[in-house]
């Protein structure tokens, strides 16, 4: 007699046609999610008030170095710099700026921005202000260098810097060719031919191509006319001639750049306060060095992300929470994607941002 045969396992479930919608609506959750975590960021947040902290020099002495730290692309807007301007702005104790920079640069009405207000406040209270570059200073981060007053000695460089890239671009693709090749046309509704000037996705005859291509020249020589005046400002050793020599975009070490009149030492942040101690008339012993962080927040607390000591190396850093909820995902869309002049040292002036 044979035995029993034993029950055959269960198949596998098939993979239908639609195995990819669970991990599709997965998705969609969890965009929804980060949607409405962001949305309420704002409500969690403490208020936006920097906390000072000792640098360095006397942690007693009344008279304040204030360093400034100018941190990845410029973009302009109420950011962290313009809030450490301000900070200064209240406090009579600061008796001179170190200009901490660490950019690429960015656009060109944030780069003007920083340097028109940081400039305003120097001459106003006739602050001597110090440079530290980082390891790039290069276009919108050179223009705000030179709110230095045009003093003599006080553009530092470390050893490692990449400096210069005086120059103005207005990035420019043109993707029609591609969507025609999806049968799809921009057939985009406006009120005059230029207002679709930089548009990715509209084709052009030559005639138009050619009339857009002036109009943006010009804007483009325009902006780079008030680059090199702003240089001849904070470089007045440099003549005309000699500042349309370094401004051909081209990027320098910090070698150099001292050689082209660029930068005055190669030096650290360091030596760079030495420099404004001495400028500022105090000693080691009456200044008192501080800098600027932005406080946690709730949710930041929340994640465990320690801030401050993430400080030390991007001082500007700010909380996890500022840097990826402040604005919405359409807002940063739409900021990355509209057409705008930059003094920026890169090759995708589109793709970088920064709140600072």
């Amino acid at each position: 007699m044979n035995p029993p045969s034993l029950p055959a396992p269960p198949a596998p479930p098939r993979r239908g046609r639609f195995s990819w919608v669970p991990w599709t609506i997965a998705a969609l959750s969890a965009l929804v999610a980060v949607a409405s975590f962001g949305a309420n960021a704002r409500y969690f947040q403490k208020p936006g008030q920097l906390e000072e902290r000792w640098h360095s020099l006397s942690k007693d002495a009344p008279s304040r170095v204030a360093i400034v730290d100018v941190v990845g692309a410029i973009m302009g807007g109420s950011g962290f710099a313009r809030q450490q301007i301000d900070r200064i702005a209240e406090d009579e104790s600061v008796k001179a700026i170190v200009l901490r920079v660490e950019s690429p640069g960015g656009t060109v009405a944030g780069s003007d921005e920083i340097f028109h207000r940081l400039s305003t406040l120097v001459k106003k209270r006739d602050l001597p202000v110090v440079v530290s570059m980082g390891s790039i200073a290069a276009s919108g981060g050179y223009y705000v260098a030179m709110a230095n007053g045009g003093r003599e000695d006080v553009i530092f460089a470390e050893p490692a810097t990449l400096t210069g890239s005086i120059g103005v671009i207005i990035p420019h693709y043109d993707f029609s060719k591609a969507l025609r090749k999806f049968d799809v046309t921009d057939d985009s509704i406006t009120s005059g031919p230029l207002k679709e000037m930089l548009s990715p996705t509209k084709e052009r005859a030559p005639e138009l191509a050619e009339r857009e291509r002036k109009v943006l020249q010009a804007l483009v020589d325009d902006m780079f006319a008030r680059f090199k005046e702003v240089v001849r400002e904070g470089r007045p050793k440099l003549d005309e001639a000699a500042v349309d020599a370094v401004a051909t975009g081209q990027v320098f070490t910090a070698r150099q750049a001292q050689a082209a009149g660029l930068v005055d030492r190669i030096g650290f942040l360091e030596d760079a306060v030495d420099r404004a101690v001495e400028l500022a008339g105090l000693t080691k012993d009456t200044a008192r060095v501080v800098r600027y962080i932005r406080p946690r927040g709730v949710l930041d607390e929340l994640l465990g992300l320690d801030v401050a000591a993430r400080s030390a190396g991007d001082p500007a850093g700010g909380t996890f929470s500022e840097a990826f909820l402040s604005r919405s995902v359409l807002d940063a869309f739409v900021e990355w994607t509209t057409p705008r002049a930059w003094y920026l040292c890169s090759a995708w002036p589109a793709l970088v941002t920064s709140g600072r």
